[in-house]
């Protein structure tokens, strides 16, 4: 079996090693803001998930395999135990991390997601106006908007999209690869049915707004992370990590440096 490269990663700091990964459409730049506050006491890796920023392509994507990728990297970095962060879709393959190599992780946070499956039409404008911008060529960045434009409404989510729109080789195109993506959508909002748990450490941290996280997934949630915590930042959507970047940061280093 061929084995796929490893995960394009950016490192910053020194101390104990905290791996940071992002949601759909994202990229290793999306936790910025968190890796700096990180970096002064931890050595902080993120990275680009497959069929994302600057890391490979592949037909397949499930979590199981998304988490692999990140192990494989571990390895690799010969780093025998992390923390885990993850924002959304990054959330869910670190809780996979979690469950399918307990002792390699410390701690483990979650932003803004759940251990559940989620209905299958969330991304279905994001996906149109993507696949528009794929049937012709677009000749700018503006370009690209004013087309998203007529299919994602909110300025802000254009503007995240847009972040991993960049001209390469062959013109302007989109890092993260959209038929992939596409077609394991059902792979990326399910998740895996499996019983495992993961005993360590673990915090989530909800969106007061959002509703990614509901009350009846609390029971999910302890069910497979037993020894979880649950913090909640009032009057922040999904997007918490960016919306109140100090308090969230806050959290994040707090219960990683002191446990929680």
């Amino acid at each position: 079996m061929q084995q796929n490269p490893l995960l394009n990663f950016k490192e910053q700091g020194q101390g104990p090693a905290v791996v940071l990964i992002h949601g759909l459409f994202g990229s290793l730049d999306n936790l910025g803001l968190l890796a700096r506050a990180l970096g002064e006491q931890c050595r902080v890796i993120s990275v680009d998930l497959r069929n994302h920023g600057t890391s490979f392509h592949s037909d397949e994507m499930s979590y199981p395999q998304q988490a692999a990728d990140v192990l494989a990297l571990l390895d690799a970095l010969a780093l025998d135990q992390v923390s885990l962060v993850g924002h959304s879709m990054g959330g869910k393959v670190a809780m996979q991390l979690a469950k399918q190599a307990p002792t390699r992780i410390g701690k483990l946070v979650v932003a803004d997601i759940a251990p559940v499956a989620y209905p299958h039409a969330r991304h279905q404008n994001v996906f149109a106006g993507l696949n528009a911008t794929l049937r012709q060529p677009m000749q700018s960045r503006s370009e690209a908007e004013a087309l998203l434009a007529q299919y994602v409404e909110i300025p802000g989510v254009r503007q995240f999209l847009l972040k991993s729109f960049a001209k390469g080789e062959s013109g302007w195109g989109w890092r993260f690869n959209v038929p992939a993506l596409e077609r394991n959508y059902a792979n990326i909002m399910g998740w895996p049915d499996d019983q495992t748990r993961f005993e360590g450490p673990a915090l989530f941290i909800k969106g007061g707004d959002s509703d990614y996280m509901q009350p009846p997934h609390t029971e999910t949630v302890m069910a497979q992370f037993p020894a979880a915590k649950a913090r909640v930042i009032a009057g922040t959507g999904h997007w918490l990590h960016a919306e109140k970047p100090v308090l969230f940061n806050k959290l994040v280093v707090d219960f990683l440096s002191t446990g929680g």
